[in-house]
């Protein structure tokens, strides 16, 4: 069993920063691959960025590559997501997510989920 708890949103200006946090306990070799998801009021779940625990490769959304960043503290078990030069449209719950290696961009491949945290920029 995974747990994943996301801190670190909140009511953010555009033009300002942010990062966000994801603690994960229970974590084991299987769980590779962590993931930042989002959700905007109205819209779907979508991708934004994932790295994998092991080896610390990522890959991003064309639309997230230069303002996000995610990175891992592995002595930590914390996964981060640096958003640089918020947008009102970067207003959405923002989701961490715990799967196997080959889980790659799709929500469904992802077997544990936090429980969100909310991200608003003002303009």
């Amino acid at each position: 069993q995974v747990q994943l708890v996301e801190s670190g949103g909140g009511l953010v200006q555009a033009g300002g920063s942010l990062r966000l946090s994801c603690a994960a306990s229970g974590r084991t070799s299987r769980w590779d691959t962590m993931g930042w998801f989002r959700q905007a009021p109205g819209k779907e779940r979508e991708f934004v960025a994932r790295i994998s625990w092991n080896i610390g490769s990522t890959y991003y959304v064309d639309s997230a590559k230069g303002r996000f960043t995610i990175s891992r503290d592995n002595a930590k078990n914390t996964v981060y997501l640096q958003i640089d030069n918020l947008k009102p449209e970067d207003t959405a719950v923002y989701y961490c997510a715990a799967g196997p290696w080959y889980s790659g961009t799709a929500g469904q491949n992802y077997d544990y989920w936090g429980q969100g945290t909310q991200v608003t920029v003002s303009s």
